[in-house]
């Protein structure tokens, strides 16, 4: 059976029986609402992983092997400073303690450990101008949608100005870009309705005909999400997903359901009858949607294949979003039509011209009918011109820097931007987001004692290495060293220093030691995307 056939019948059926076609997606709307309630929340996360076995991935999973090592638990840093005490004050040493023990007093379930200056007297969690310290916690993996309670704790804290407390790390990064991802969306999307009513308007000439596409973009919008949260049961969605689900939605819902409903409109206006009209719109306009949606979701096949978690999800939300809108065209948008009828051009705008029209296409005019017709009329030369501008529009591809928003490219006033902006100026380091170097080799030997003091004094030597610790476990036959990066873990001077200790420092310090070598964490992570 031929395309146009296929979708004029579609169309035909939903028009004839709108009230059928309705129902269902009143049904299959109220569905998706009730699992994006229930089960959307508890899907999302704010990580991403990589599935290729990278080297970063390795060196994880050695380190979890060998020395019985899980993901459980991440790590936050509370900081403590005052522009009059130093931690040698006796008040500054009881803020400290009654902050640590209002912190630990939420229970392991919110905070699993911690320690501070006065507990280990470690030099090394305190500024150099002594007016600043650190108090390093342990939040389970399971707690960060908790970590607020510590929030409120620094917050109260830090009431009466003597003392500036913050607080930073993975737990507290992700809470605040998922908060002002969500703040973004909701602005985000009320901007980009405002703004494609007004322009659908404009367009087609009447408040009717223009709510009709917003109707069909949020409809498929919402089935999309139900979907997603089903997908989510199974597969870990990145909280981003939202707003690519939401961006992509409303650009083919729009785009979709506008060309079906200026077909339908050309075609009452040469005076076919009203189903006749949808059913010739579904065969014309509805067959370039749905070649349209194929295309579109073939493209969209090839993010399933990549490496890295997050952007297969993009990819599967965007699937599911255009998929939702080729349907919603094909069955809604022809029902509404059914039961809106001439309707559709209700609430005219003045000085608008009609958009449909019933004249032929030769007495039109017109831009778009000129540039038709010099295309057509030279298509070697618009080929090859369009192309060549294509290719010249996607030349700065090439040079992509992949990664990932740092926490230096937040939003000021965000707690852990200023966090980070503290730690870099007392610490040296932003985040406590350390290079792992782990060295699988017997502890013991001499020439990979050798080594690791080699590596420990290049990695000193280098201005983008703040500090280094070094951890031996002779059981395990595994050393680990701990590289401070300088500024941000996300940024790209952070990841040339992680590139340049794989591909320089590290071989140059184990050439023909009997060790494995491989790095990991944040930054190396980002390295192998």
């Amino acid at each position: 059976m031929k395309m146009n056939l296929s979708t004029a019948r579609v169309a035909r059926a939903s028009a004839r029986h709108p009230w059928r076609a309705v129902a269902a997606w009143v049904v299959g709307l109220g569905v998706a609402v009730a699992l994006i309630v229930t089960l959307l929340g508890g899907a999302l996360i704010t990580e991403t992983k990589l599935t290729n076995d990278p080297e970063s991935a390795r060196a994880e999973e050695l380190v979890r092997s060998r020395l019985g090592e899980t993901d459980d638990t991440v790590d936050e840093v509370a900081i403590v400073r005052s522009t009059t005490m130093t931690v040698d004050d006796p008040a500054f040493q009881e803020q400290v303690e009654r902050l640590y023990a209002d912190i630990t007093a939420l229970g392991a379930d919110v905070v699993a450990g911690g320690t501070h200056y006065y507990l280990t007297g470690d030099e090394s969690l305190v500024s150099a101008d002594r007016r600043t310290t650190l108090i390093p916690l342990v939040i389970p993996d399971g707690a960060r949608a908790e970590i607020g309670q510590v929030h409120r704790i620094v917050e109260r804290v830090g009431l009466d100005g003597a003392f500036q407390v913050l607080v930073t790390g993975e737990a507290t990064v992700d809470a605040e870009i998922t908060e002002v991802a969500e703040k973004d969306l909701a602005i985000g999307e009320g901007i980009g309705l405002s703004v494609a009513l007004v322009i659908l308007t404009l367009v087609l000439g009447a408040v009717a005909a223009a709510i009709l596409p917003m109707v069909l973009a949020i409809a498929a919008i919402i089935v999309a999400l139900g979907v997603a949260a089903l997908v989510g049961q199974a597969i870990d969605l990145p909280f981003f997903v939202i707003n690519v689900i939401t961006m992509m939605g409303l650009a083919v819902g729009i785009d979709y359901s506008l060309f079906v409903v200026s077909r339908y409109r050309e075609e009452r206006a040469k005076g076919l009858e009203k189903v006749e009209a949808i059913a010739t719109a579904g065969g014309t306009a509805g067959r370039t949607v749905v070649l349209s949606g194929l295309s579109v979701s073939l493209a969209l096949m090839g993010l399933l294949i990549t490496p890295d978690s997050g952007t297969r999800m993009v990819g599967a939300g965007s699937l599911l979003v255009v998929i939702a809108a080729v349907l919603a065209s094909m069955t809604l948008l022809p029902a509404l039509l059914g039961l809106m009828g001439d309707k559709v051009d209700a609430i005219r705008i003045p000085f608008v011209r009609r958009h449909a029209s019933a004249r032929p296409a030769a007495a039109t005019g017109g831009f778009w009918y000129w540039t038709a017709r010099a295309v057509m009329g030279r298509p070697v030369v618009s080929l090859v011109l369009s192309a060549g501008l294509l290719l010249a529009v996607a030349i700065p591809s090439f040079d992509l820097k992949q990664g990932e928003v740092g926490v230096s490219a937040l939003p000021d006033g965000l707690m852990s931007k200023e966090a980070f902006i503290l730690l870099e100026e007392e610490f040296g380091y932003g985040q406590d987001l350390p290079a792992v170097v782990v060295i699988d080799g017997p502890t013991g030997a001499g020439s990979v004692v050798a080594a690791v003091t080699r590596l420990g004094a290049a990695i000193a030597a280098d201005p983008d290495f703040v500090t280094s610790t070094l951890e031996v476990h002779p059981e395990a036959d595994l050393t680990i060293l701990r590289v401070w990066l300088a500024g941000d873990s996300a940024n790209q001077r952070a990841i040339r220093a992680v590139e340049r200790l794989r591909a320089d420092l590290i071989p140059a310090a184990f050439d023909g030691v009997p060790a494995t070598v491989m790095v990991t964490g944040d930054t190396a992570g980002l390295v192998d995307l």
